[in-house]
């Protein structure tokens, strides 16, 4: 009977979240001035966002070579954050100035700004939203023309709730999230903020390779091919990974 009893409790007791480490396909450089905070593919081209007053980017850049094709900067008095792309256009928000743009796709020119409120910190979208984070467990969705906020997704892991929320990217319909100062990466059911999965992305760089890097920050999917990539702030190396369920 006491057996029985455990196995009813065990039965209703939630499951753990799943946990995800990773193989590493693919290596390919990244440019060791780049204080990644958004990054995105599309169309062949891999879209980066920097941060830092006075070097803040936005680029087009060559996945294959690290090779730097087209790119914005920034009035060195911003802090650039992150990117999408969408509908042929670009997304940029800025970390504390309350501060975006929106740049044409193709020729990268600056069709028009507009403001929201906080702390600006990465933007993905699914194709009819756009989503965007501050550092709290919050996403707001916003409408991708008009860029106003229809509704918040709070982030938790069973009662849990998970902040420092940071760069985003939209995977196979789930929302991939860097958590700020860690190697972890959580994947997130945009209907209701429920963490789907945790991804230890630990032991990429190699010891050597980590001096003088920040923190991983840098999600990119490539939908037609498949592809998953990651980088750091100020790290040497893109890796195209695939997922590995322990």
């Amino acid at each position: 009977m006491r057996i029985a009893a455990l196995l009813a409790i065990a039965a209703l007791a939630p499951a753990a979240t799943p946990q995800y480490g990773y193989k590493v396909v693919h290596v390919y450089p990244h440019r060791r001035d780049a204080f990644t905070e958004g990054l995105e593919f599309r169309g062949g081209l891999l879209y980066e966002s920097t941060g830092l007053q006075g070097s803040s980017t936005m680029s087009k850049i060559k996945v294959e070579t690290g090779q730097v094709v087209q790119q914005v900067r920034l009035d060195p008095a911003l802090f650039g954050e992150g990117i999408t792309v969408i509908n042929e256009r670009i997304v940029q928000l800025t970390y504390r100035t309350e501060l975006g743009f929106v740049y044409n796709q193709s020729s990268m020119r600056q069709l028009r700004t507009f403001h929201y409120r906080g702390e600006g910190w990465s933007l993905t979208n699914d194709g009819a939203h756009i989503y965007m984070d501050d550092g709290s467990d919050q996403i707001r969705v916003w409408e991708p023309v008009t860029l106003a906020e229809q509704r918040r997704i709070t982030v938790h892991d069973g009662a849990r709730r998970i902040d420092n929320l940071n760069e985003l990217e939209w995977v196979r319909g789930e929302l991939y999230a860097n958590i700020w100062k860690s190697d972890r990466v959580a994947r997130i059911s945009p209907s209701d903020g429920r963490v789907l999965g945790w991804i230890d992305l630990s032991g990429l760089l190699t010891p050597a390779e980590a001096v003088g890097v920040d923190v991983l920050n840098g999600i990119a999917y490539d939908s037609f091919g498949d592809r998953l990539f990651v980088t750091g702030k100020l790290w040497p190396k893109l890796f195209e990974i695939k997922l590995v369920r322990r």
